[in-house]
């Protein structure tokens, strides 16, 4: 299967939004490079981008990180690049779609945050029950996105994909690669 021509490529930059299950726009990511955009993954990588809350509050990130998405798996791994370690935000969220307007997901509250030292923690469980109430979201999300708590939870510990250092290294110097053979032009 060939990728549509108006797909974003390689060294590109797109924006990232997340939804809510009601359909509003919760966050957008001005600036993320394409790494590797195929029918089923999409990496890319943001640096000092900025991103801007569904307020219309807007902050600019602190650091390189990948972003990973899979069209098969309802989370996406956000790889933050700090002096202090590698560190994890990932989110419970669909399986993406991408157009020339950005790549889009619908966020589900819960979040996995993994430290430099390997400790991790599930975060929003409370906005997560509150949403699922308000927005009455069907039983068969909710199997879904707890489904899918447990197998980011494999990932994890097998150190798959975005959790393996070769993934980092080979991305992130992917990453500097084409960033310095876009500055040279």
């Amino acid at each position: 299967m060939t990728r549509e021509m108006n797909q974003p490529k390689e060294g590109e930059y797109i924006a990232i939004k997340s939804y809510k299950h009601d359909g509003r726009l919760h966050r957008t990511w001005r600036d993320t490079m394409v790494l590797k955009n195929d029918e089923n993954e999409f990496i890319g990588c943001n640096d000092h981008t900025i991103v801007v809350e569904e307020d219309g509050r807007h902050w600019m990130t602190k650091e390189p990180a990948l972003v990973y998405f899979n069209k098969h798996n309802w989370f996406n791994i956000v790889t933050m690049i700090r002096k202090s370690g590698v560190s994890y935000y990932c989110n419970i969220a669909t399986p993406y779609v991408l157009d020339r307007e950005a790549l889009k997901y619908i966020d589900y509250d819960l979040d996995v945050k993994i430290f430099p030292n390997g400790d991790r923690r599930l975060l929003d469980v409370d906005e997560f029950m509150m949403f699922s109430k308000k927005w009455h979201y069907p039983q068969d999300t909710i199997n879904i996105v707890m489904g899918s708590v447990s197998e980011l939870t494999e990932w994890i510990d097998q150190k798959r994909g975005p959790f393996s250092t070769e993934f980092v290294n080979i991305w992130y110097n992917r990453y500097l690669s084409i960033a310095k053979r876009n500055n040279s032009r």
